[in-house]
């Protein structure tokens, strides 16, 4: 079914604040979601939803949390997220990490007591108006083996770079750290199809192809799977990303990271507080004018564009590209929701009394 991006927006913002969210909470949060679904993250749109519900429901999300600096310097501060959905402290954060590069060049920000924060891209990509590089990074679910291990150690842990670009729609660097997303494995689940080998492994340790192994005991590889593609390089990078937004920031990191997904309950004992993100802002003119800048990013894009192709009918693409491709398409076409997805939503709608 097709959906058009005010319609979904008005939707998931009622659901929100009949949940308690204040309005101006529930506008940003449900912008989250549907820019995922614009960008074509179908795995990370409204798809999500009832997830956030469920997580509220269950009494570990704060619809109206009392978030605060508990740190802070002229470059850096740490937050307290106060339980809330990183949907809408990560984007606050990015703009204290905005105004802190303003003044003295570059703003990081971490977070802890957080909840799932949706696309990394949102918030990395506020920081492109003002002239900035932005950053952002999370730890998720464990899910994801250490190389050389079958046991469920780190998330996802998505890393998004976002760089301002003059005539070309800004490069979006925007990966998780693991072969596949748990999200890929959920639509492959609604399409009843296979998945890729090397996506993951099932509780044995041995490859899968089927994306429902996940819920019994399966686990989801790191960047570059086994020991022969370089999984240990991805490993590192989910590493970094967990030791940045858990260690750094005083949540909680490695398998002790409260899951959002409904097969996994949170441990009782834990070293930290929630989920954690790392946010980061840099100033293109605290390096070189930002004119120049973007005319050298121009400049890049142009010539990796007319790189030679292995088949000339599949030319380089510049990462962010296909997304804003697809925005492009979905803001005039509409939003195709899985069958599964809108029982989903109409499930909710039912129960809140709010229709889609």
């Amino acid at each position: 079914m097709i959906f058009f991006k005010q319609q979904l927006l008005h939707f998931t913002k009622k659901i929100f604040m009949h949940c308690g969210m204040n309005e101006s909470d529930a506008e940003l949060s449900s912008a989250v979601l549907i820019t995922a679904d614009l960008r074509g993250i179908d795995s990370h749109g409204v798809a999500r939803l009832s997830g956030y519900i469920r997580l509220h429901e269950a009494g570990r999300a704060n619809m109206r949390p009392q978030w605060k600096i508990i740190h802070e310097t002229p470059s850096t501060a740490t937050v307290d997220a106060d339980s809330g959905f990183g949907l809408t402290v990560a984007p606050k954060a990015m703009d204290i990490a905005i105004e802190k590069a303003k003044q003295v060049g570059t703003g990081w920000v971490a977070i802890q007591n957080s909840n799932h924060f949706g696309i990394a891209a949102f918030h990395a990509m506020k920081a492109l108006p003002h002239d900035m590089i932005g950053i952002a990074m999370t730890n998720a679910s464990p899910l994801v083996a250490p190389t050389l291990s079958k046991e469920r150690m780190l998330g996802t842990n998505p890393i998004c770079y976002a760089f301002p670009a003059g005539k070309y729609a800004p490069i979006v660097i925007d990966l998780a750290t693991s072969t596949a997303a748990n999200g890929k494995l959920e639509i492959a689940q609604r399409a009843q199809k296979k998945i890729p080998k090397g996506w993951i492994i099932d509780k044995n340790g041995n490859d899968t192809e089927d994306p429902n192994a996940l819920k019994d005991g399966g686990i989801l590889l790191p960047l570059g799977s086994g020991t022969t593609n370089a999984g240990h390089k991805g490993f590192a990078l989910s590493a970094m990303v967990d030791l940045l937004c858990g260690v750094l920031s005083g949540a909680n990191y490695g398998p002790w990271v409260p899951p959002f997904v409904n097969f996994l309950g949170p441990l009782n004992e834990m070293p930290g507080k929630g989920i954690g993100h790392f946010i980061g802002a840099m100033r293109i003119d605290a390096f070189r004018p930002a004119n120049d800048f973007k005319l050298h990013i121009d400049n890049w894009i142009e010539r990796f564009k007319i790189a030679t192709p292995i088949d000339k009918y599949n030319p380089v693409v510049i990462p962010g590209e296909p997304e804003f491709a697809m925005e492009k398409e979905r803001l005039t076409n509409g939003i195709p929701l899985n069958k599964l997805v809108v029982k989903d939503l109409l499930v909710l709608g039912k129960k809140f009394e709010i229709q889609l």
